[in-house]
């Protein structure tokens, strides 16, 4: 058994009724491990812990690493863009309302806004031609919400004009012609980047975010798959010690 230091922020803090614990744990546990027994301990803490973001020593972690003895550990929800820069990340099985995402991240200062939607479309003429009748999205959804901060961050990072993002994905069994997913940027002006950055948006989700399709037609039924295999330059912690050697 090893001991460690675990933290808790914001309203996991509020639902495990402290900001930190030493618990001891078995050696060789992985964080995903360590949610697991927190919310056996602590099942009101359990449904925050599935989408909370976790840190191993002060550096983001995710499910699949492993907890070193003595370390620190924290848990927390996704980071607030601030007022000044509103950024909505979500993962929904609702419908997607778009006049209520764009009043969310729309400023007093804000005259542009630029939405990208993707539906499913019933008819496939290019490539494969074929039938839909419906598609079924899954997610990692720890690891998507991580990666879906860090597509909005990209955003930022390339066209600082940008005021507000939104990066919205649904889940479930959706039919033709429902909305799938919504990459949203506004601005002051039209001419400050929105168009580009809501393509980039788009096409880096499709990338690291970890969601999958099965398409469902008249002829049976396939997992979508993409052919995007992530690079150390797709974390959002380079690991230590990468590119050495």
């Amino acid at each position: 058994m090893v001991t460690i230091k675990v933290l808790f922020f914001a309203t996991l803090k509020e639902r495990a009724g402290a900001r930190e614990k030493y618990i001891e744990i078995p050696d060789s546990v992985r964080i995903q491990d360590l949610k697991n027994l927190l919310g056996h301990q602590n099942p009101g803490l359990a449904p925050l812990l599935n989408s909370a973001l976790a840190s191993i020593n002060r550096e983001f972690a995710f499910d699949d690493d492993l907890v070193p003895a003595g370390a620190e550990v924290a848990f927390f929800p996704p980071v607030s863009g601030g007022s000044d820069a509103p950024t909505i990340y979500v993962i929904t099985e609702e419908p997607l309302d778009i006049d209520q995402l764009l009043s969310q991240i729309t400023l007093p200062t804000t005259g542009a806004a630029c939405v990208f939607t993707g539906l499913v479309r019933a008819i496939t003429r290019r490539d494969d031609p074929h039938e839909t009748v419906f598609l079924e999205y899954e997610t990692y959804q720890s690891m998507a919400e991580v990666k879906m901060r860090q597509v909005a961050e990209e955003i930022r990072q390339r066209w600082p004009a940008v005021e507000g993002i939104a990066v919205v994905q649904r889940i479930g069994k959706l039919y033709p012609g429902t909305p799938t997913v919504l990459i949203a940027c506004t601005a002051a002006h039209r001419d400050t980047g929105i168009f580009e950055a809501a393509r980039y948006g788009i096409d880096r989700l499709k990338e690291i975010v970890p969601v999958w399709k099965k398409e469902v037609g008249l002829h049976g039924q396939t997992w979508v798959e993409g052919d995007y295999f992530p690079t150390e330059i797709d974390l959002t912690q380079p690991r230590k010690g990468a590119g050495e050697g």
